[in-house]
């Protein structure tokens, strides 16, 4: 079971949702997000940082690593802010912040064709997924390069 929640990004600008796998984090563990906008205001710090294609998560790295010790049993030295996103500790609902609602034309037009042609529309929605997810790891996003 994972625990979603939301946090607005440095600027107020954009939201982002976040996943946190198996309630293992407290949402406190991640501590502001920047968008592409505030992003490049912000000086990066890798030790408690993650950057994802102009996104960056700022992360308690002291609560993480607590959290990590106390649940999980792993290692200190082992949690840092690739190990809370890329296992999905504390990563994107999403392949990105925003993208349910980037689709939701793409794919409704596809759903269409389910009443009409579910045949058709297998092949479509399936041939959709793979060029999008393609496009995604071309376009330089995290969770779409584990894939």
């Amino acid at each position: 079971m994972c625990m979603e929640i939301s946090l607005r990004c440095f600027c107020g600008d954009r939201e982002a949702s976040f996943n946190l796998r198996d309630n293992i984090m407290t949402k406190e563990v991640v501590t502001r997000v920047y968008c592409p906008t505030c992003s490049s205001k912000v000086e990066f710090d890798s030790q408690r940082m993650l950057w994802d294609n102009g996104w960056i998560i700022e992360y308690d790295m002291d609560l993480a690593r607590f959290m990590a010790v106390s649940k999980l049993g792993i290692p200190p030295e082992e949690v840092t802010p690739e190990f809370l996103f890329d296992q999905g500790y504390a990563t994107w609902k999403e392949f990105y912040p925003g993208e349910l609602e980037d689709i939701q034309e793409e794919k409704a037009a596809i759903v269409a064709l389910l009443k009409v042609d579910p045949q058709r529309y297998f092949c479509e929605i399936r041939s959709w997924a793979n060029a999008r997810m393609e496009r995604l790891k071309a376009e330089g996003w995290r969770k779409a390069q584990a894939i």
